[in-house]
């Protein structure tokens, strides 16, 4: 358990760029780079580690507002920290990349409390399920028809029970793609979907249907996220 007066001392963060393969690309982004952030927090022997999928600019956020503001604190009291954080960076704006840089650092302290009590994550907040199934994300957009069903297919005979694939880069041949994931995977593995918010909501609702005579299961951010309005109808 924790030490009576043991700090949080010291906060790292590192950011990683990591070219892609290929050229890859969804319903509304195209890229060929992914970048990570990643933060060690340190407390004695004890060590965190924390991470999130951003722009390089979030480690500058926690290199230059958030380390000084968890360093020295309590590493059991993770709420206070993350307050904290909230609070530091009143005037950098809260969504997107200062959002990003605050949950690399609250898991690197969670990480950190679990390390120091001697258990995992998991069984520090609390267990609602034994085990959760898991699914393959890809599918680009930017895929041809064989690289789709070579990488779904591919996780199918690994044993893995569902798969996602990127939709709406070019609305009119989904129909046909969602063909080819269907008898890459065969019936037995469900299917998924991701828009990214690419379609206009008569869009959505006409592949909608189109989707559920493939048997596609589950139809992701058919339109933008900040159209309320439109999510309601879509579902």
């Amino acid at each position: 358990m924790n030490e009576v007066g043991r700090t949080i001392d010291n906060v790292e963060v590192s950011a990683y760029t990591v070219p892609t393969q290929a050229r890859e690309s969804d319903g509304t982004a195209e890229w060929s780079a992914t970048t990570i952030i990643v933060v060690e927090a340190k407390s004695g022997t004890a060590r965190g580690i924390g991470y999130t999928y951003a722009a390089p600019a979030a480690a500058g956020v926690v290199h230059d507002t958030l380390t000084g503001v968890v360093v020295g604190r309590d590493p059991m009291a993770t709420g206070e920290a993350w307050a904290a954080m909230v609070r530091a960076i009143r005037n950098q704006g809260r969504p997107g990349v200062v959002s990003s840089a605050i949950s690399a650092v609250d898991i690197a302290l969670w990480d950190l409390k679990a390390q120091i009590i001697g258990v995992s994550v998991a069984d520090l907040i609390g267990r609602t399920h034994d085990s959760v199934p898991i699914y393959g994300s890809g599918g680009f957009t930017s895929f041809s028809d064989d690289e789709l069903a070579d990488q779904l297919s591919g996780w199918a005979q690994q044993g893995i029970r569902a798969v996602k694939m990127k939709v709406g880069t070019e609305p009119g041949r989904d129909p046909h793609r969602t063909d080819v994931a269907r008898e890459a995977v065969g019936p037995d593995v469900q299917l998924f979907v991701d828009a990214n918010g690419a379609y206009s909501r008569k869009q959505a609702l006409a592949l909608a249907e189109e989707f559920a005579e493939r048997q596609v299961r589950w139809f992701e951010e058919p339109v933008s996220s900040d159209d309320l309005e439109g999510l309601r109808l879509v579902r």
